[in-house]
């Protein structure tokens, strides 16, 4: 009786753009369909599929946007921004009344032409620490009282922080960033845009929002001076290497909204397995415990991927529920590489679920396998698309739909969902043999 009624631990994987869209290469079939997924498709056999529209029909979210949906909270309601976010995921202070952005160093031609929007994706986090760096001690900006740091994360991304001399900087900004918007205040995805970088306009008629824009604009033209020169850059132009000689922003944030924690929403212990420095702010912002994420630079995927199952299966005993967000097939979903997307998904599989899945108790432990948007490679950018969900373990029945892919999901005994529905419906078969 115990051991029927006992509440199972949720092990909630969420696969960075892993939707997609069938493929002429792939034989008309998604990477996800291509792939050689045996652990997965074991999971799909035992449990049960169903697609989910992570935030809204027709909206082609942000990672930020989309991770803040699936794990309960409608971004519409509790948006904090994704510069604020990334500022806590590095470990930036951040107080009201300062302006956080989310920065990509990309590569930059002459006058406002974007020749790379990620340096060619070659730019090395120790490469892009020193041009953060510099930026932050040289950099001296006029056209307000204010001081600004560059945090550099992982690879060419990076957060940026105005912090106003006095009273406050407002968010009410545009990006120079041209491949996104913001509709509704909610950062989305754009599928058609200019490679020239957007002038930074204020959105309102405050002081505030002008000297935040003025800001932003005197940033992007000092900074290029600074990179160009920087010994990083030069070296990398020697070795035939695209410099990172530009700062391209967005999702601009002046404060973090009040939130009920994970544990006050759910009344689960929530632990969170992270790669990016956006889902580390996220975990922070919602109260959850940051699982360290072991990480070797130059490290093979296959490695990284068993490392972090070791991992997984050493702190699930000490979290109820525990949220793992892995990059993997987001990347080549930008860069438009279905095989590449496909590779990582058979690599994810054979070496995470693959190191993870034989040794779970699936009659004590829910497992939920999921993304937070679909990033298709005909786009090369985030997709409205809805995702895969599969839910497995602690008494699921099977549906029989088929190995874990979009058109089996949507076959599904889950049916249609939304994105802030994932958690609650977790939640909620958490008890084994339900």
């Amino acid at each position: 009786w115990w051991a029927a009624m006992s509440a199972a631990r949720i092990l909630y994987v969420v696969l960075d753009g892993l939707g997609d869209r069938p493929v002429p290469a792939l034989a008309d079939r998604t990477p996800l369909e291509a792939a050689a997924t045996p652990h997965l498709d074991r999971l799909a056999a035992a449990g049960q599929q169903g697609l989910v529209t992570t935030v809204g029909e027709g909206l082609a979210p942000e990672s930020d946007v989309a991770v803040m949906a699936i794990l309960g909270y409608d971004p519409r309601r509790y948006h904090a921004g994704r510069g604020p976010l990334e500022a806590v995921g590095v470990g930036l202070p951040f107080r009201d009344g300062d302006l956080a952005l989310r920065g990509n160093f990309a590569t930059g031609g002459a006058g406002r032409r974007i020749v790379d929007r990620r340096v060619g994706r070659t730019l090395t986090s120790e490469e892009a620490r020193a041009l953060a760096d510099a930026l932050t001690a040289q950099l001296r900006l006029e056209a307000a009282p204010a001081r600004v740091v560059v945090a550099a994360s992982i690879g060419y991304r990076c957060a940026v922080v105005f912090y106003p001399e006095d009273g406050r900087l407002s968010a009410q900004v545009s990006n120079t960033d041209p491949a996104y918007a913001r509709v509704g205040g909610l950062g989305v995805a754009l599928s058609t845009f200019t490679d020239d970088v957007a002038v930074c306009r204020p959105l309102d008629d405050s002081a505030e929002a002008a000297a935040a824009a003025a800001l932003v604009n005197e940033f992007t033209e000092k900074s290029r001076a600074i990179l160009d020169a920087h010994p990083v850059n030069v070296r990398r132009q020697a070795e035939g290497k695209l410099p990172a000689n530009l700062i391209l922003l967005r999702d601009a944030g002046d404060h973090l909204p009040r939130v009920p924690s994970m544990t006050e929403r759910f009344g689960l212990r929530w632990g969170c397995f992270v790669e990016m420095p956006v889902e580390r702010g996220i975990a922070r912002f919602l109260g959850m415990s940051v699982v360290e994420v072991p990480h070797r630079a130059g490290a093979p995927r296959a490695d990284v991927y068993r490392a972090w199952a070791e991992r997984a299966l050493d702190v699930l005993p000490a979290h109820d529920a525990l949220y793992l967000h892995l990059k993997g097939p987001d990347e080549p979903g930008h860069d438009g590489d279905a095989e590449g997307k496909r590779r990582v998904i058979e690599e994810i599989d054979a070496h995470f679920f693959g190191t993870l899945a034989p040794r779970l108790d699936l009659t004590a432990t829910l497992v939920a396998v999921t993304a937070d948007h679909a990033t298709p490679c005909a786009l090369r950018g985030h997709a409205a698309d809805p995702v895969p969900l599969l839910l497995a373990g602690a008494g699921v029945a099977p549906d029989g739909a088929g190995r874990f892919t979009e058109r089996a999901a949507a076959r599904g005994a889950l049916g249609r969902l939304s994105g802030v529905e994932i958690v609650p419906l977790l939640v909620g078969r958490r008890t084994v043999g339900r």
